[in-house]
C-alpha cells in the first residue's frame, strides 16, 4: 500500500501542479497512534512542487488520492502531515492472501556472491563465557535474518587454537597437573583447561610482582618472568613443529573441542565451515612476506616485521615478532584470503566486540595495501560488551560467568517461575523439563538480543525470565495462548476459518494487528540492512503485545457472529505464525503450550 500512495502522489503533483518527478518524493510511513489513519504523508517536502503552504499541499493531494485510488476511504490533515485512511476490505484481503503464504516474511532467493559471517572465535584456552554467548546468539541469528532478506550465507567460526595463550595452558598443564585428563576428574574438557589458564596467569602475576617490587617498570617485569619466557619458547617450539609440544596441543585441544560442542549444541548455533589459526597463520605469514618484497612493510633492527600507517592517522602495527612468531593479526590475513579464496564473497562479516574496532581498520587497510581491493568488503560488526550487575568480567582472574553455568541456571530459574505460576497442567516430567529448557533459553536469547548490538548491556538473570512485560517468555506465552485457542476451536469441531469470510468493519485493534503482522517482511528486511537482530525482537515483542490486549477485551470463541469467530482464528493463527517465525529469526523456540 506504501507503494499504491507514493505512486498516487506522483500522479498528483504530475496533474494537479503539472510537474513531473520521478522516484521517491514522499515519505509515506505509520500513522502516529493518536491520530486518526493508516498512512501518513508529510506534505512539508511537496511545497516546492505546488507552491502552496503544507497544509493546503496536504488537503489537495488527499482529495486527490480520495477520488483516484479506491482503497482510500478518508483523509485528514494535521499541520501539513497528511494522513490517510484504508479501505476495511483491501486489509481483509491482503490479510487472506498473507494467510495462506507459508513463506509470508521471507524473501526469494537473491542471485550474487554469497555472505560469509565469522562469529564465536573461541580461544582454546578457556571455556565459552556470557561474552561468548552475545557473540554466537548475534551471529547466528544475524545470518538467519540475512537468509531470510534473500541471502545465501555461510555461517564460519574461526578458533584461535594456537599462540601464546594456548603455549601458557600447555605450560601450566606440564608443570601442575601430573598427566591428570579431565575424563578421570570428571570436568569438562574446555573448563579443564580453562582452569589451567587461570593457574598460570595467578602464578606468573606473582612473579611479576616481585619483579616490579624489585624496581623493574610493569612491561620489564612482565618480559622476564621465567613463566612467560618458558610460554614464549613453548611458541617457538610449537612453529617449529617439535613433536612433543605438537602432541600436547592436539591432546589439549581436543578436550576443549568437547566441551565446546556440548555448548554450542545446547546453545543452538552451528557452522557451516570452522577454520583454524593453526592452518591459515603460515598464509598470513606468506602475505607478509609478500608485503616486505614489495616495499609496503618494514623490518626493524630487531627482525620484527611492521606496517607503517601513520599515513593513515594511525600508527605503526607489528605483523610479525623478532622471534618469527605470529600475532593476531598475521593469521587474520590469513583466514581473510582464505574465505575470499574459498567463496569468492560479496560480503565479509565478522562479529567481533567493539574493543576489536583498530584491530579491523588496520586489517582491511593492511589488506588493502597488499592489492587486494575486496578488503572493501570487509565489516565489522562491532558489538557493546556484556556486564553483570556486579561489573565486567575478567577471564584471566576466572571471574568470568561461564556459559554452561549460566544455561543452567536459566533452566533452574524458569522452572522455579513455571512452577510458582503453575503453568504445568497435564505436562508429563519429560514435557515439563523441555518447557523449562524452551523457557530459560528464549529467556536468555531474547534478552541479549532485543538490545542494540553496539550497545553495552547489562544482563540481568532474574529480570529476563518474567511473564510480562518485554521478555522471551512474555512472547512465547503468547504464541501458546494463541495455540491454545485453535485448539479449543478445533476440539468444538470450529473451521475453515482460513476461508474468506465477510466479517464486517474491522476493530481497531483488530486492524491494527493485521497492519503489523503484515509489516514482517518489511522488518526483516530493515534488520538485514541494519545487522540488528533487535530490530526483530521488538517488533515481535509489539505484535505479541497487541495481540494480548487484543485476546483480553475482544470474544473470539464466546463471538455469535460466525462470520467474525473464523476472522478472528484466522487473525490469531496470523499473528501467531508471524510470532514464531521472528522468534525462530532469534533462535527462540515458540513453545505450543505452556
Amino acid at each position: 500500500m506504501e507503494k499504491i500512495i507514493s505512486g498516487g502522489i506522483l500522479r498528483a503533483i504530475s496533474e494537479l501542479y503539472g510537474k513531473s518527478v520521478e522516484g521517491a518524493v514522499a515519505a509515506v510511513q505509520k500513522t502516529r497512534p493518536e491520530f486518526e489513519g493508516d498512512l501518513t504523508v508529510v506534505a512539508f517536502p511537496l511545497t516546492r512542487y505546488s507552491g502552496k503552504g503544507p497544509e493546503e499541499t496536504a488537503r489537495e493531494l488527499g482529495q486527490f488520492l480520495l477520488d483516484n485510488i479506491s482503497e482510500v476511504t478518508a483523509f485528514n490533515v494535521v499541520k501539513g502531515f497528511l494522513n490517510i485512511s484504508i479501505s476495511h476490505q483491501y486489509w481483509t484481503d491482503t490479510f487472506y492472501s498473507r494467510l495462506a503464504d507459508s513463506n509470508f516474511g521471507y524473501s526469494p532467493a537473491e542471485d550474487g556472491p554469497p555472505v560469509v559471517i565469522e562469529y564465536s572465535s573461541p580461544n582454546t584456552n578457556k571455556p565459552l563465557h556470557l561474552g561468548h554467548i552475545r557473540n554466537n546468539l548475534l551471529g547466528w541469528s544475524l545470518a538467519e535474518i540475512l537468509k531470510a532478506s534473500g541471502k545465501e550465507v555461510i555461517k564460519v567460526n574461526l578458533v584461535n587454537d594456537r599462540g601464546i595463550h594456548i603455549c601458557k595452558t600447555m605450560l601450566a598443564y606440564r608443570k601442575w597437573a601430573d598427566g591428570i585428563v579431565p575424563q578421570k576428574e570428571g570436568v569438562k574438557g574446555d573448563k579443564f583447561v580453562g582452569n589451567l589458564y587461570v593457574r598460570f596467569e595467578q602464578a606468573n602475576k606473582q612473579e611479576i610482582e616481585k619483579g616490579i617490587a624489585g624496581g623493574m617498570a610493569e612491561d620489564e617485569a612482565y618480559r622476564r618472568s621465567a613463566l612467560t619466557r618458558e610460554a614464549l619458547q613453548m611458541l617457538q617450539d610449537w612453529e617449529l613443529g617439535d613433536a612433543g609440544t605438537r602432541q600436547l596441543w592436539q591432546t589439549m585441544n581436543d578436550w576443549v573441542y568437547e566441551g565446546f560442542e556440548e555448548t554450542y549444541r545446547r546453545l543452538g548455533v552451528d557452522f557451516d565451515k570452522i577454520y583454524y589459526e593453526s592452518e591459515t597463520y603460515l598464509l598470513g605469514k606468506d602475505l607478509v612476506y609478500e608485503g616486505l618484497e614489495k616495499g609496503i612493510f618494514f623490518r626493524k633492527e630487531d627482525g620484527s616485521v611492521w606496517v607503517d600507517l601513520s599515513g593513515y592517522k594511525l600508527d605503526e602495527k607489528l605483523l610479525l615478532r623478532a622471534d618469527g612468531t605470529s600475532v593476531y593479526i598475521t593469521q587474520d590475513l590469513g583466514t581473510a584470503q582464505l574465505r575470499y579464496n574459498d567463496y569468492l564473497p560479496g560480503e565479509l562479516l565478522y562479529v567481533v566486540g567493539n574493543e576489536q574496532n583498530y584491530h579491523f581498520e588496520v586489517l582491511r587497510l593492511v589488506l588493502k595495501l597488499l592489492g587486494r581491493n575486496w578488503a572493501d568488503h570487509i565489516i565489522h560488526v562491532s558489538y557493546g560488551m556484556v556486564e553483570l550487575p556486579h561489573g565486567r568480567m575478567k577471564s584471566r582472574e576466572g571471574t568470568v560467568v561461564d556459559a554452561d553455568e549460566l544455561m543452567e541456571e536459566m533452566h533452574r530459574t524458569a522452572e522455579a517461575m513455571t512452577r510458582e505460576l503453575g503453568k504445568l497442567e497435564r505436562l508429563s516430567d519429560l514435557e515439563a523439563g523441555r518447557l523449562f529448557e524452551t523457557i530459560g533459553m528464549g529467556a536468555l536469547k531474547y534478552f541479549i538480543l532485543k538490545v542494540d548490538p553496539r550497545k553495552n548491556m547489562t544482563f540481568n538473570p532474574e529480570e529476563s525470565i518474567d511473564f510480562n512485560g518485554n521478555t522471551g517468555p512474555f512472547i512465547q506465552y503468547t504464541h501458546a495462548r494463541i495455540r491454545s485457542l485453535l485448539a479449543k476451536a478445533a476440539d468444538r469441531g470450529i473451521s475453515g476459518w482460513r476461508e474468506p469470510v465477510k466479517g464486517g468493519e474491522l476493530l481497531p485493534k483488530e486492524k491494527l494487528i493485521l497492519r503489523l503482522a503484515g509489516e514482517f517482511p518489511a522488518v526483516v528486511k530493515e534488520a538485514a540492512r541494519n545487522l540488528s537482530p533487535a530490530m526483530i525482537a521488538n517488533y515481535v515483542y509489539e505484535l505479541a503485545r497487541e495481540y494480548n490486549q487484543f485476546y483480553q477485551d475482544t470474544p473470539v470463541l464466546r463471538e455469535p457472529d460466525q462470520d467474525k469467530l473464523l476472522f478472528r482464528l484466522a487473525l490469531s493463527e496470523f499473528a501467531g505464525d508471524v510470532i514464531r517465525k521472528a522468534l525462530r529469526l532469534l533462535g527462540v523456540t515458540a513453545p505450543e503450550k505452556m
